[in-house]
């Protein structure tokens, strides 16, 4: 039986005499990102720090590849790259002095340093500037750099906090495209309050509210956590309200213009089907349909119990 890239277990923490987070248990099986969100004070960044090995839990246990983090943390860290919101960068260095210092910190052994300062370079897409100091580096090329040093010692298990935080639009999808390209053979943890971010990056989303876990499973799971209770409609000789509203299933309409119109039901049992039988059966002219979605903000609100006005 394979061994959990990461396995969390009844992870608890206290501050004093509040608890941060409370049995917490997910585990990682495969490459890929995944998602940690989370509010502001919700236990992302305490159960993140935990899984990092940077905060001892008080209660629980985390296992990387197999590895308890609180009995054996160096053998465990040895299998965690680590990228926190502002990359811990040497200023005064160049690219391949720092990146050096980053992978004898890691353990690698000195006569495979070299090759994994360039196997490092070479996955961020920053080899050209190995001789550059850190400090005239682009903000985008500064988080490479970041995550480069997360990667130098071939990890199993990689975690970014939020890796696009102040950069251009640009710089955000180079980086989002870096993010994806690592994780094809490796477990990346993402780390975010971005929900765009979210959507075009992740995999699976784990989701941690009041310090409890609120949603574990895909991105499609989250996309579809509310289920959908409206389509919109364009007919090119449309009906009265009235008529609408008699199809089976719907119990409200709007005239968003003269031909299209939103359709509210009550249940998904083949309204799509109902709308189609009508509209061929009295000469609608039915020219698109399309079931509504409920946006990740709305999403995020329902799972974390907050009102969007």
């Amino acid at each position: 039986m394979d061994v959990a890239i990461v396995k969390v277990e009844n992870l608890s923490h206290r501050y004093s005499s509040q608890w941060a987070i409370q049995d917490i248990s997910f585990e990682i099986n495969q490459t890929g990102v995944l998602g940690l969100l989370g509010s502001n004070g919700a236990g992302k960044s305490t159960t993140m720090n935990i899984m990092c090995g940077v905060l001892k839990q008080t209660k629980g246990e985390v296992y990387i590849n197999g590895v308890s983090l609180r009995d054996n943390p160096v053998e465990a860290k040895k299998h965690i790259g680590f990228l926190p919101q502002k990359p811990p960068l040497h200023l005064d260095l160049n690219v391949d002095e720092y990146l050096t210092h980053c992978a004898y910190l890691r353990s690698v052994e000195p006569k495979h340093i070299k090759a994994a300062v360039e196997k490092a370079k070479d996955k961020c897409g920053i080899m050209h500037f190995s001789k550059r100091l850190v400090r005239n580096l682009s903000g985008g090329y500064q988080q490479r750099l970041g995550i480069a040093q997360a990667i130098v010692h071939d990890p199993k298990f990689v975690v970014l906090d939020e890796p696009t935080n102040g950069l251009d639009p640009n710089q955000i999808v180079e980086i989002r495209n870096l993010v994806k390209e690592i994780a094809v053979d490796r477990a990346v943890m993402l780390s975010t309050h971005i929900l765009p971010e979210v959507q075009m990056t992740c995999d699976q989303i784990r989701m941690i509210e009041s310090g409890h876990m609120v949603f574990a499973g895909t991105m499609d799971e989250f996309n579809n956590y509310i289920k959908p209770d409206s389509l919109v409609v364009l007919m090119d000789a449309p009906p009265s309200e009235n008529e609408l509203r008699a199809i089976p299933g719907i119990v409200g309409v709007e005239n968003l213009t003269n031909k299209r119109f939103r359709l509210h039901f009550d249940t998904m049992d083949a309204i799509s089907e109902k709308v189609i039988e009508a509209s061929v059966a009295n000469g609608w002219h039915l020219q698109e349909i399309n079931m509504e979605k409920s946006s990740l903000d709305v999403i995020f609100a329902k799972l974390s119990g907050k009102k969007i006005n």
